[in-house]
C-alpha cells in the first residue's frame, strides 16, 4: 500500500495545463468583468443625463407654451396641453402649481411593469430628474410647471445594452478559453509525450520518442531525452549482447556450438526425470577413437576441424529428428538425445549417424594419410523410462558404448533393458493416423497463473489421441507426429475445436502451442489464417506459441506467419524460449507479446545461479520491448518464489495447477 500512495498523489495533483488554464482564464474573466462594469457606468451615466434633459426641455416648453400661447388662467386649456405632453413621453407626473404649491392641474403615473427585473433596477439606480419651469403672465408670477422623468424607457435600454454586453463576454470568454485550451494543449504536447517516454523508460521500453516540436525550451529538452533514450537503448543492447555471451559461453560449446555438458544434462533431466515435461525417448553417446592420437600426430587446429565437421552432421541429424538436442561431452565424445519411439528406433538412427560420422573421419584420415592413424566411430544406445535415472541412462549408454568399441569396427549397440516397449516408430505412425481419421483426439487444459495475484492469465490447451484404449499425452506422441509430417493435421484439429470452445464460453481465454513443422508448412499456414479470419473477433482471446527453434533455423517463415496471426488478432509468444539460441537482437523485429521459458531453465532454478541470472536479464531486456515473460515447468514452491523475485509476469506448471479436461475440478 505503501508504494501506491505516491503514485495516488501524482495522479490527484493538478496539472500543468490546468493550472495555466485556471489562472490565465481567471486573468480574462478579471478583464472582461472590469471592462462590462465601465462600459455598464458608461452608458447609466449617458441614460441618466438623457432623461435629466428630456425631463428639464420638458418643462420648459410647457412653462413657454402656457406663459405665451396659452391663458394660464384658462385651466382647461393648461390641462389639455399637460395632457398632451403627458400622453406623448415618458414622465412620471406632469402638475401646474401655484404659488401656495397646490397643484392646479396635472397627471402622475406610477413606476411599475417595466419588463425589468428589480434586482437590475436596484443596481441601476436611475435618477428620477425633476425639471421645472416658471409660468409668467408680463412681470407676474402665475405658478410653476413640474415635470418628473420616468426612467422605464432608460431601465429598458440599459437592461438590453447589458444583455448584450454580457453576451458579447460570453461568446468571447469562450473563444478565449477554447482558443488557450487548444494553444496550451499544442505548446505542452511534448510534456505528456515526455511524461509517457519517462514511463516508458521505466519498463525498460526504449522503443518512444518525442517528435513534436514546440518552444525553443521545449524542444532542447526534448532534443536532450531523446539522445538520453538512445543512449540507454545502446547501453541495453550492449548488456543484452552481453548475456547472450556469457549464455553461450555457459550452455555451449564454444568449438562446436553443440550445448555444453552442464546443459545438455540439466535439459535431459527435464525431458527424462521431470513429472511434467517426462517422455520417451532414448539416449546415444557417440565417441571418436583414435581422436587424441590424431590430435597429437597432425595437430589441434586439424583436431578442432574434425569436430566442427562431426558437429555439423550432428546438426543436420538434429533436423531430421524434432525434439532432439545433443552436446558435446569431452574431447571426441558427443551425447544426443532422441525423443519419441522405441530404443529399437533408436538404434537404426543412431546407427544412421554412426555411419555419417565415420564418413566424415574416411575423409579426414584420406586427406593426411598418415601412415597406422585410424579413427572409428562407436555410440552406444539406452531407452529412458520412468525407473531410470540420469546417472543411471549415462551409465547404460556408457555399458554399450564400450561394448561397441571392442568389436573392433565402427558400430552401435543397445544397452541391455527390461523395459517394456509396446510399439516401434512406425507403428505410432500407424496409430496417430487412425486416431487421427476417428477424430480421436481429447482437448486438456492446464492454467498459466500471473506472478501479481495468481489468477489464470489464459488457459492453455493440450492435446490427447486415443491408442489402444489409453489416452496418450502429447509428450508422447509428439515428436513422432513431428518425424511423420502428422504434426500439421492434429494442430488445425486442435485449433478448430478451440475456436468452437472460444465461441461457446465467451469469457474464455485459451493458449495453444504450435508444432515446428506445422509452423514451417506453407499449407498449414494458409489453412490457419483462414481460420482465424473467419472467427473474427473470438481470436482476440487466443494465444499461440511458436516454437523458439523455428524461430530461430526459419526466421524469415517465422517472422511472415508471426505477423500474420497478429492481423488476425492472435497473440503471440515465442515457446520454449532459451533452447533455440535466438539473439535478443532478433526479437525486437517480431511483433510478440510474449516469451516463454523452456522449463530446462525454470527446472531447480532455486539452485541455479547461471540460470537465475539469465532468466532476470532476459526479463529486464523483454520489459524493455513491451513483452511480458512467462515461464514452463514450475514443480516445486522454491521455483515459483524464485520466478516471482525474477520478476516473471506468469508461469505454468504442475505446481501451479495439472492438467485436467475443461469443467473438470
Amino acid at each position: 500500500m505503501q508504494q501506491e500512495r505516491p503514485e495516488q498523489h501524482r495522479s490527484s495533483a493538478i496539472t500543468l495545463r490546468t493550472l495555466l488554464m485556471l489562472f490565465t482564464g481567471g486573468l480574462v474573466l478579471l478583464l472582461i468583468t472590469i471592462s462590462m462594469a465601465v462600459s455598464f457606468d458608461r452608458f447609466r451615466s449617458y441614460m441618466a443625463e438623457e432623461l435629466e434633459g428630456r425631463t428639464r426641455d420638458a418643462a420648459t416648453a410647457i412653462g413657454l407654451s402656457v406663459s405665451n400661447a396659452i391663458d394660464a388662467s384658462d385651466v382647461v386649456a393648461v390641462g389639455r396641453l399637460i395632457d398632451s405632453v403627458f400622453d406623448s413621453g415618458d414622465y412620471l407626473s406632469v402638475a401646474f402649481v401655484d404659488h401656495e404649491n397646490r397643484q392646479i392641474v396635472g397627471r402622475s403615473r406610477s413606476l411599475d411593469d417595466l419588463g425589468v427585473p428589480g434586482w437590475f433596477m436596484e443596481l441601476a439606480d436611475l435618477p428620477r430628474p425633476v425639471g421645472t419651469a416658471d409660468v409668467l403672465q408680463g412681470w407676474r408670477w402665475l405658478g410653476q410647471i413640474r415635470v418628473r422623468g420616468h426612467p422605464g424607457n432608460a431601465y429598458r435600454d440599459l437592461w438590453r445594452v447589458s444583455l448584450s454586453l454580457a453576451l458579447a463576454a460570453v461568446v468571447v470568454g469562450s473563444l478565449a478559453l477554447v482558443l488557450l485550451y487548444v494553444l496550451l494543449g499544442r505548446l505542452l504536447l511534448p510534456l505528456r509525450t515526455l511524461e509517457r517516454q519517462a514511463k516508458a523508460i521505466g519498463r525498460r521500453d526504449f522503443r518512444l520518442r518525442t517528435k513534436v516540436r514546440s518552444t525553443r525550451e521545449l524542444n532542447h529538452v526534448t532534443q536532450a531525452m531523446n539522445q538520453m533514450t538512445e543512449d540507454l537503448e545502446q547501453l541495453f543492447a550492449g548488456q543484452a549482447a552481453l548475456i547472450s555471451h556469457l549464455r553461450r559461453i555457459n550452455n555451449e560449446d564454444s568449438l562446436t556450438g553443440l550445448a555444453s555438458r552442464n546443459a545438455f544434462e540439466q535439459r535431459l533431466a527435464v525431458e527424462t526425470v521431470s513429472e511434467e515435461e517426462r517422455k520417451p525417448g532414448a539416449l546415444v553417446l557417440v565417441q571418436i577413437t583414435g581422436f587424441a592420437d590424431f590430435n597429437k600426430r597432425l595437430g589441434r587446429p586439424e583436431a578442432d576441424q574434425l569436430l566442427i565437421r562431426a558437429a555439423t552432421e550432428i546438426r543436420e541429424f538434429l533436423h531430421e529428428h524434432a525434439g532432439s538436442f545433443a552436446g558435446r561431452r569431452a574431447g571426441a565424445e558427443f551425447a544426443v538425445f532422441i525423443p519419441g519411439g522405441a530404443p529399437a528406433d533408436a538404434l537404426l538412427w543412431a546407427r544412421d549417424l554412426v555411419e555419417k560420422l565415420q564418413t566424415v573421419c574416411i575423409e579426414f584420415i584420406g586427406e593426411a594419410d598418415p601412415d597406422g592413424l585410424a579413427l572409428t566411430v562407436h555410440a552406444g544406445v539406452a531407452g529412458t523410462s520412468e525407473r531410470v535415472s540420469v546417472k543411471s541412462l549415462f551409465e547404460s549408454a556408457d555399458v554399450a558404448l564400450r561394448r561397441a568399441q571392442t568389436s573392433g569396427i565402427s558400430g552401435c549397440e543397445l544397452a541391455d533393458t527390461d523395459l517394456e516397449v509396446h510399439h516401434g516408430a512406425e507403428q505410432w505412425r500407424v496409430l496417430l493416423e487412425r486416431a487421427l481419421e476417428r477424430e480421436q483426439l481429447w482437448l486438456w487444459q492446464q492454467p498459466l497463473v500471473a506472478a501479481s495475484d495468481e489468477l489464470p492469465v489464459f488457459q492453455q490447451v493440450f492435446s490427447r489421441v486415443l491408442v489402444d484404449g489409453e489416452w496418450i499425452r502429447g509428450n508422447v506422441f509428439v515428436p513422432i507426429a513431428e518425424r511423420y509430417g502428422i504434426m500439421a493435421r492434429i494442430d488445425l484439429m486442435v485449433i478448430s475445436r478451440v475456436l468452437e470452445r472460444l465461441e461457446t464460453e465467451p469469457r474464455a481465454v485459451l493458449g495453444l502451442s504450435l508444432g515446428a513443422s506445422s509452423v514451417a508448412d506453407a499449407e498449414f499456414s494458409a489453412t490457419l489464417v483462414e481460420k482465424l479470419e473467419a472467427a473474427g473477433p473470438l481470436v482476440e482471446r487466443l494465444w499461440v506459441g511458436v516454437p523458439e527453434q523455428v524461430v530461430h533455423y526459419r526466421r524469415r517463415n517465422a517472422q511472415v506467419f508471426i505477423r500474420r496471426l497478429r492481423r488476425c488478432g492472435a497473440m503471440v509468444m515465442v515457446d520454449r524460449f532459451g533452447v533455440g539460441g535466438v539473439p535478443f537482437s532478433y526479437m525486437k523485429n517480431l511483433p510478440i507479446q510474449a516469451l516463454r521459458i523452456d522449463s530446462s531453465f525454470v527446472h531447480g532454478i532455486d539452485r541455479h545461479d547461471e540460470n537465475r541470472f539469465y532468466l532476470e536479464s532476459m526479463i529486464t531486456i523483454a520489459r524493455g520491448r513491451g513483452v511480458r515473460v512467462f515461464a514452463s515447468g514450475v514443480e516445486t514452491e522454491a521455483e515459483w518464489r524464485t520466478l516471482k523475485a525474477a520478476g516473471v509476469d506468469g508461469a505454468i506448471g504442475y505446481h501451479l495447477g495439472r492438467p485436467a479436461p475443461p469443467g473438470a475440478g
